[in-house]
């Protein structure tokens, strides 16, 4: 497998006339017309029994949050694969609230939780810009455990954008749903989610009446959130539903509002259709009658007997932890056990999770390194594995404010925390051929560029009194003595921690020419120890921190650095 493929220029675009290069490109023309027909694994869900190791716990963590530091890895490493599963599947308590840092929100000391307020469309966009620095926060501050990356699973999955519910409170109510459920039951939270108030102002179920049941919800409960379509078999028709089961779960789901006074959904009796709802041959041809309230927790019940809502929730599971290419091998091997564990988990997914993430499929090596990380994970990646350091929580302002820089670059980079572009999420996890191409066109890459030669570089990015730099020296500091003062040890460390896949003689000679242009490898030996030795000469530092970051820049600039 060619995992470098997706910076190798398409022989079938580059005819492509100047006219059709854009600069809000969303899809490089380089990306796939087809999906690859590389060899995938045939392995399945049987245990993995092989070598544990570095390389198998780095595979794990880099999948499973978001930017596994040196000593995540290593701790990990030195563990057993059960025990760092067992840690990953642990739910962490819940975190405490996102707090005000504007001034502008006089109604909210600074420092304290908005959370319960009333709404105030004067300072909406203050809160909303706090809840969004809080959520990255959380990405940053990740205990090792899946949580987090479910979280955000589940945000692309069953999809709110904040900017269209216009009203933060409800968006971190949504927010604290998800992660409270991360690892819990998918049926109850897809019951959960469905008279949540955000989604019911999202998706327009609070306008949803007897007489005018509104579709939206229940065409996007059985087309996105659970069955799926399958194949067209008739206008509007598919194998898994039918237009007419969209119309009926619409009138399941009339009399649902939300209260922006209690941040709650409620049920008004007079609004809702009392009359029996017949579903398809798809769904059994059952009946949903005369439950009231409760009717909402029979449809999703209903949905969820369909064997096919396993079978496709474990589909979006893969392409988010594996890979995006499910052949038929994998759907035999791996999506249908999957799924037949889900069902007998009764929908619980930590078991699903944990049969994945141990199995002979997750650790063979054409599924290691073939994953494009996502602007979010990029981002953090950077910032965690190179140990950037951060204001505490005793300046939530300054705190907040650099949390709120980096999802500015990650929108620039097409992935805005809180707003994924439509209902579907984040075309790189469903759109065809491309799927993680996606996060690689004209306009993306150089953001992504641009965002570490900040980091990297001697100013770094200041706002609010404080500044977001690496620190290369500190890095190697952290490794052992002889390591640090070697090289080509120095290298070894930072691209095994940095890159995904094993880099080749020719890199690495590249990579210490990065280092060290032209000199000799006793050069570093000798400017290291000397630093060591005086760490306060201001000259011996910027000879060695020089260097290193130029090794670091040019890490970050292989292809391989995009991947996990």
């Amino acid at each position: 497998m060619d995992r470098r493929a997706f910076l190798h220029k398409n022989a079938a675009v580059l005819a492509a006339p100047a006219a059709a290069i854009t600069t809000d490109e969303t899809v490089s023309r380089f990306a796939n017309k087809k999906l690859p027909d590389t060899a995938r694994s045939t392995a399945g869900l049987a245990p993995y029994s092989g070598p544990w190791g570095y390389a198998q716990a780095a595979h794990l963590l880099r999948r499973s949050l978001f930017g596994p530091t040196r000593t995540e890895i290593e701790g990990a490493a030195s563990s057993s694969m059960q025990q760092v599963v067992d840690a990953l599947l642990t739910a962490p308590a819940a975190p405490s609230p996102p707090v005000n840092v504007a001034s502008t929100d006089a109604s909210v000391p600074l420092g304290q939780p908005w959370v319960t307020q009333p709404f105030d469309q004067a300072v909406e966009g203050v809160r909303r810009s706090s809840l969004r620095a809080w959520w990255m926060g959380q990405m940053l501050n990740q205990s090792q455990s899946l949580a987090e990356k479910m979280t955000l699973f589940w945000h692309n999955h069953f999809v709110i954008e904040l900017g269209d519910i216009n009203d933060a409170r409800y968006g971190y109510q949504y927010a604290a749903l998800l992660r409270q459920q991360a690892l819990g039951n998918i049926r109850q939270l897809a019951k959960d989610v469905t008279i949540d108030p955000a989604m019911l102002r999202y998706l327009n179920g609070n306008q949803s009446t007897a007489t005018a049941p509104n579709e939206n919800y229940g065409r996007e409960l059985l087309e996105l959130f659970t069955v799926g379509k399958g194949p067209l078999i008739g206008t509007g028709n598919y194998t898994n539903y039918t237009e007419d089961d969209v119309k009926a779960a619409a009138r399941v789901l009339t009399g649902w509002r939300d209260n922006n006074q209690t941040i709650s959904g409620y049920f008004t009796a007079s609004r809702h259709d009392t009359g029996a709802k017949k579903f398809s041959a798809a769904f059994g041809s059952r009946t949903i009658t005369a439950r009231g309230d409760q009717e909402y927790k029979d449809l999703i019940d209903l949905i969820f007997d369909q064997p096919e809502t396993a079978r496709f929730l474990c589909r979006k599971l893969y392409r988010w932890f594996v890979y995006y290419v499910i052949d038929a091998a994998t759907e035999q091997n791996v999506i249908q056990p999957m799924a037949d564990l889900l069902i007998k988990s009764n929908y619980e997914v930590t078991p699903v999770l944990k049969s994945l993430l141990t199995s002979e499929h997750f650790y063979d090596p054409v599924n290691m390194g073939c994953v494009i990380k996502s602007p979010l994970d990029f981002t953090v990646t950077v910032c965690r594995q190179l140990q950037i350091a951060f204001p505490p929580a005793t300046n939530a302002v300054a705190q907040y404010g650099m949390w709120d820089y980096l999802n500015s670059q990650t929108n620039l980079q097409q992935q805005y925390l809180g707003d994924p572009p439509n209902v579907a999420g984040w075309a790189a996890y469903y759109q065809t051929p491309q799927f993680y191409e996606i996060w690689i066109n004209a306009v993306t890459l150089p953001r992504r560029n641009q965002f570490t030669d900040l980091m990297i570089s001697t100013n770094g990015y200041s706002r609010n009194g404080a500044k977001l730099i690496i620190d290369p020296i500190a890095l190697v500091q952290a490794l052992p003595p002889a390591v640090a003062s070697d090289p080509n040890k120095v290298i070894a460390e930072l691209t095994k921690l940095m890159l995904p896949i094993t880099l080749t003689s020719s890199q690495l000679e590249f990579l210490n020419d990065a280092l060290l242009p032209g000199l000799p490898d006793f050069e570093w030996t000798q400017e290291w120890t000397a630093y060591v030795a005086a760490p306060t000469n201001a000259t011996k530092k910027a000879s060695v921190n020089t260097k290193l970051q130029a090794l670091l820049r040019a890490i970050m600039g292989l292809a391989e650095y995009h991947l996990s």
